[in-house]
């Protein structure tokens, strides 16, 4: 058994699966805003055309961006503190309270500008959610799998992100199958939140009976405490490096995902249902121009779909092995807070404004400088990947 094979005991397998499942639906629930956000759009903004509906909630899911530093900090540092596990507890538990209060928002016919306003709280305590999460889920599972696996098990953070993602899709393909347009814009795209907050919980009581790490439980309390200060102070390079690496490899996610799916709705003129199924099928910077200029002009859904596998596959790479390499650049009295908010900084200045920086290129006429302003922020990583350290030598995980 692959449990066996790896060297990894039982209650260790557990304890990553359980982490694995609660970042699975963090990433759910975050990604269940962008993927409904097409439905819910007029009605929280009624006024003018649906580009510019959409810049609306793209700039309320940039919002939900600019609490993810926030997060990171916080529950980083409370990480570092209190124990990854209490960081993953606190972090699911507020996603689910962000998610169920989207779900039972007024529209803005009930409420008026009281119901964008509650999307914007909503989103940003989300945004708190997943800025404690990604730093909490990716030392944690570091920390917990055996040092010559540490790469396979550690994979799991992103698997399950992407996970979280595809889960949305497929929410939405079965609603769009099961209801028709007018019932999926009224109220079915409240369907995908509350199954979202009900999960949430789950894995709330879930996470609740998970192991502590050893690295954790070895850190000298007598230590200076984790803090932004002592972050820059001993550990600048890294945070710059994590930030950079993280910027663009959200951006490029986010790309070729979340918002590919309103591209191919948007510009290349799929209907939405042909659209989410596109990207359920669902390397970059020399790729990116081509590829969207090339999904434009599509009018097969397979083509499109091969298209945006290409970029896709690509960025496994950065994927497959990036919470590995963050978590084994810090020292284990500040890794959750090493990890978490330069990663946060990066995503809210690149991938955070993705949505609102495409839709204003098309809003200007000219959709094809997006295209190269993700090559150029995506191939701005190059020299963060180059001066990394091998951590493979340089780990600072210690062993148990």
């Amino acid at each position: 058994m692959m449990v066996a094979e790896s060297g990894i005991t039982r209650q260790r397998f557990k304890s990553i699966m359980g982490g694995s499942a609660g970042n699975l639906v963090e990433w759910y629930d975050w990604f269940a805003y962008a993927t409904f956000s097409i439905y819910f759009a007029p009605l929280f903004f009624p006024e003018g055309d649906l580009t510019a509906q959409l810049l609306n909630t793209a700039a309320i899911f940039a919002a939900g961006f600019l609490m993810r530093p926030i997060g990171a900090w916080v529950m980083g540092i409370y990480g570092d503190k209190h124990g990854r596990k209490a960081g993953l507890t606190l972090s699911v538990l507020l996603m689910a309270g962000g998610s169920l209060a989207i779900a039972f928002a007024p529209t803005y016919a009930q409420a008026g500008v009281v119901a964008p306003t509650i999307l914007v709280i909503a989103r940003m305590v989300q945004g708190l959610s997943v800025g404690g999460e990604y730093g909490s889920s990716a030392t944690y599972l570091s920390e917990m799998a055996p040092a010559a696996r540490r790469g396979f098990w550690s994979s799991f953070q992103y698997a399950t992100l992407s996970g979280g993602q595809l889960l949305a899709i497929l929410v939405a393909l079965i609603l769009q199958a099961l209801m028709s347009e007018a019932q999926m814009a009224d109220w079915g795209w409240r369907i995908p939140f509350v199954i979202g907050s009900i999960l949430a919980l789950c894995v709330y009581l879930l996470r609740r009976t998970m192991s502590e790490t050893k690295s954790f439980t070895n850190i000298d309390q007598k230590r200076e405490h984790s803090s932004l200060k002592l972050l820059w102070r001993d550990h600048k390079r890294s945070c710059i490096l994590v930030a950079v690496m993280s910027g663009g490899g959200g951006l490029a996610s986010y790309a070729f995902t979340t918002y590919m799916l309103k591209y191919l709705i948007n510009t290349a003129g799929f209907e939405k249902q042909t659209a989410t199924l596109i990207i359920a099928g669902a390397g970059v910077a020399l790729v990116a121009v081509p590829i969207y200029t090339l999904v434009g002009q599509a009018t097969s859904p397979i083509v499109a779909l091969a298209l945006i596998l290409i970029p896709i596959t690509l960025h496994g790479g950065y994927t497959a092995n990036n919470a590995m390499v963050k978590a084994e650049m810090f020292p284990a009295h500040i890794r959750a807070l090493g990890v978490a908010f330069p990663y946060a900084v990066g995503n809210t200045i690149f991938a955070g404004t993705l949505e609102y920086v495409a839709l204003w290129f098309k809003s200007t006429g000219n959709e094809t400088g997006f295209f190269w302003y993700v090559a150029i922020c995506v191939g701005a990583t190059v020299i963060a990947y180059l001066m990394l350290p091998e951590t493979r030598d340089t780990s600072l995980i210690e062993e148990d």
